[in-house]
């Protein structure tokens, strides 16, 4: 078979395989079909596909086809982050700073000391420090990891609870907000290259004049114009970013960051991320998988998986209902919002594929850190789902 043949061959398979397993299957409920095409791309990965039929794996999978899928997932992924940041609503948060600063610090800051404790322990080991990495570089990295809520599934799953538009769910949206603005920050942070010191600030400068003067800009542009200057806005960010060394993806963030979401219909933006979901986002679901690794033994990940998801679930468990405890919530309200704010599944991948990238952890480390956010996001609709049902004054109550 030739290159393009190849290609459509893998196409094919990562739109069946994950859409029957969640069909056939009947996983909604405790496995979205976000998560079903998670979990296939690492079973199509390396590490289970490529170790238990390796002629298959290399004959599909080859150099070319993983380029070309590369491709398209980072376009893919820079147009999700960039919907993010325009979703951030900082102006309902600041009207709520009091409450919003609270728990949003709480529920970032609690995972975030356990997730560093976990990765001092997986420090004792060999094998999950990646070799471009200083020690303070990889603590942070995991223990943010294990902190990360990704807000584009957590719209999902408030949609399939119907809590969205509920005073709840945007109270929910407005701490994970504000965590999403700590997480890319610390993450820049980390990939701060004092080498490149000048590139970087000589990038962010000029995004801040950029900025302004594209919100100018927008402000005089009918809506259809705006969606293509947004466009032609994200790939500028992603290539200044990544030109200074800070990544594309932080600077897809910072590109939808400085959009005002009004700008924007509503419906359209749901169906722009509805269909990015649909149509590109699945084959940065497989290129992912492709990235995973057992090497240092498959106990050894699951294990590492097990102790990062423990510091994630109970750290943020114990930071929201400390903020519970000081706004003097319901009884019950701080389990659901914990559990909501615990899904990472995007997000956390986004972040980890990140750190892979600059060599700050290990492929090793990035599995284990791939399974621990496919399980939290697998425990959040069944574990909230009964709360709801039990509490529904809840959704009603502002805070």
């Amino acid at each position: 078979m030739n290159h393009t043949e190849l290609f459509l061959v893998a196409m094919t398979i990562i739109f069946t395989v994950p859409w029957l397993i969640w069909r056939l299957g009947r996983t909604e409920y405790y496995a979205p079909l976000v998560v079903v095409q998670i979990i296939t791309g690492i079973l199509l990965g390396p590490g289970v596909l490529g170790r238990a039929y390796p002629d298959y794996y290399s004959f599909v999978f080859t150099p070319a086809v993983i380029q070309s899928l590369n491709g398209i997932a980072w376009w893919a992924v820079m147009l999700f982050v960039m919907i993010a940041g325009v979703e951030l609503d900082l102006k309902k948060a600041w009207a709520h700073r009091r409450e919003s600063g609270i728990t949003a610090g709480l529920a970032l800051g609690m995972p975030l000391l356990l997730g560093c404790a976990a990765a001092l322990v997986l420090l004792g080991f060999e094998g999950w420090m990646g070799p471009a990495a200083m020690t303070w570089q990889f603590v942070l990295g995991v223990g943010m990891a294990c902190a990360v809520t990704a807000l584009p599934i957590l719209i999902l799953f408030m949609e399939k609870l119907e809590i969205l538009r509920q005073p709840l769910g945007q109270r929910i949206l407005r701490y994970a907000s504000l965590d999403d603005i700590a997480i890319w920050g610390v993450l820049a942070l980390i990939l701060m290259d004092w080498a490149r010191i000048g590139k970087q600030f000589s990038f962010l400068l000029l995004f801040a004049l950029l900025a302004w003067l594209l919100r100018r800009l927008m402000l005089r542009l009918a809506e259809g114009d705006r969606w293509y200057v947004a466009l032609i806005w994200l790939a500028l960010c992603g290539f200044g970013a990544d030109w200074s060394g800070l990544h594309f993806m932080v600077g897809a963030f910072l590109a939808g960051a400085v959009l005002e979401s009004e700008w924007f219909d509503q419906a359209r933006m749901d169906l722009l991320r509805h269909h990015v979901l649909l149509v590109i986002m699945p084959v940065f679901f497989l290129s992912t998988g492709l990235r995973t690794n057992w090497s240092v033994g498959g106990t050894a990940v699951f294990a590492a998986g097990g102790l990062l998801l423990l510091a994630s679930v109970a750290g943020k468990l114990i930071g929201v209902g400390l903020a519970g405890r000081i706004l003097k919530w319901a009884p019950g309200e701080a389990g659901i919002i914990g559990w909501l704010l615990q899904t990472k599944a995007l997000i956390m991948i986004i972040f980890a594929n990140i750190l892979l990238d600059r060599h700050i952890i290990t492929s090793e480390a990035f599995t284990a850190l791939l399974l621990m956010a496919v399980l939290s996001t697998m425990l959040t609709v069944p574990l909230v789902a009964p709360r709801l049902a039990r509490l529904r004054r809840l959704i009603l109550r502002d805070a």
